[in-house]
């Protein structure tokens, strides 16, 4: 069989067709990352525990029994099946380090060293692989071997506290917003090292360490230069933001009911909100003058939009140049044309579930895109694909290794 080839016979596509990534990772961070890089193509070997297997595959809601968030959070992935509490799993995986072109491990300092997966012991087996180790606080730190989960990540980086209105608490966002952009940061990380794989010749591997803390602490440009500077910390604005980049942004309620956002970035951006609500636009002709009045457009806003209906208020938006949306809901995005003329959600048979729809792969390439050719894997679907065709292993070892509860 192909190793680029699906389960139904059609050839991989993607910009990292020919990648080969085993992930030693579960639940959200280190799996997403491994995931950007299969819907490009890559082939990504996500292993699990027999039995259970990763904890996300009973995460979130269901159908009929089924569990729904796998079903996007593995798809692309080859599933392999390995209990590393035994020598001979330990054996294996070491072989799947030795094949592959990237690691992605979240285990604990402590057990990534009693297992060989930690950065000396990687870097042993396959000079060459780039290794992506997230973890709670972040390898070199004291708290090396704390758990972590993202949550923790948003409440640290910063974000959680700049979160909410300024008379209530903090607020998380409503989905895992730390894991995800550790994920997606990981990602990115990952193709800097390949690039440098690729244009040195003495590249001699790469350790790419992540806290969960820290890519949503670096998203937040303003919040360290802002604390040193001015000796002050920024703190919760509702959605007008702690730190605003123009006089404009907030949400409001229609007359009808929905809930609208309206921003601006641009001095022009705001003149166009104060020239549709009948103020004078020489009153905020200048960065100064827009944020003196940013309460007065604010109650104009939440007066004009409160008169209206939601489709009156967006057209009457549309054609003064102002940017608003209404806050969409997951019913919303799936009837919105906007989202159908950019194909952003596509259907995909499932075994279990018949045709699903998900997101598609984003961002979307033109010239070679990814594609979606497979929901999240039944545990263990790519045992003999993994182990048999892609690391050689033949038929009395693996069978041998069933038998003793290894994979």
């Amino acid at each position: 069989m192909d190793d680029r080839n699906d389960d139904r016979g059609s050839a991989r596509q993607g910009q990292l067709t020919g990648l080969k990534v085993v992930e030693f990772a579960h639940v959200v961070a280190g799996p997403l990352a491994g995931a950007m890089l299969a819907d490009q193509g890559a082939d990504v070997v996500h292993v699990e525990p027999p039995g259970a297997g990763d904890a996300a595959r009973a995460m979130g809601p269901k159908r009929d029994g089924v569990p729904l968030w796998f079903k996007v959070a593995g798809r692309n992935k080859r599933s392999v099946t390995l209990d590393l509490h035994h020598e001979e799993g330990r054996e294996v995986a070491r072989e799947l380090v030795v094949w592959a072109d990237v690691v992605i491990v979240t285990l604990r300092a402590g057990r990534l060293r009693a297992w060989g997966l930690d950065w000396e012991a990687v870097h042993t087996l396959n000079p060459k692989a780039v290794l992506l180790q997230i973890s709670g606080f972040g390898a070199t730190s004291s708290r090396a071997d704390a758990p972590g989960f993202g949550k923790m990540g948003e409440a640290r980086s910063g974000v959680v506290h700049l979160t909410g209105f300024p008379d209530g608490p903090p607020v998380h966002t409503g989905f895992s917003h730390g894991d995800a952009v550790t994920g997606l940061m990981g990602a990115y990380a990952i193709l800097a090292a390949l690039h440098r794989r690729a244009t040195d010749p003495e590249f001699d591997g790469e350790w790419i360490d992540l806290a969960l803390f820290e890519p949503l602490f670096r998203l937040v440009e303003w919040q360290v230069i802002a604390h040193d500077q001015l000796g002050e910390a920024p703190v919760r604005a509702g959605n007008q933001l702690a730190v605003a980049p123009a006089a404009v942004i907030n949400t409001y309620r229609s007359r009808d009911g929905d809930w609208l956002t309206v921003t601006s970035a641009t001095l022009r951006s705001v003149r166009n909100v104060a020239r549709l609500l009948g103020l004078p636009e020489e009153e905020f002709a200048t960065t100064e003058q827009q944020h003196a009045g940013r309460a007065r457009l604010d109650e104009g806003l939440r007066v004009w939009i409160a008169g209206r209906s939601a489709e009156e208020c967006l057209a009457e938006f549309e054609r003064a140049e102002v940017v608003a949306s209404r806050v969409f809901s997951a019913a919303d995005i799936a009837a919105d044309p906007v989202y159908a003329e950019r194909e952003d959600i596509i259907t995909v048979d499932d075994p279990d579930l018949g045709a699903v729809r998900m997101q598609a792969v984003i961002p979307h390439f033109r010239q070679a895109p990814g594609a979606v050719w497979r929901t999240g894997p039944a545990l263990g679907a790519d045992n003999d694909l993994v182990y048999g065709d892609w690391l050689g292993i033949d038929d009395d070892r693996r069978a041998k290794l069933e038998e003793s509860g290894v994979i």
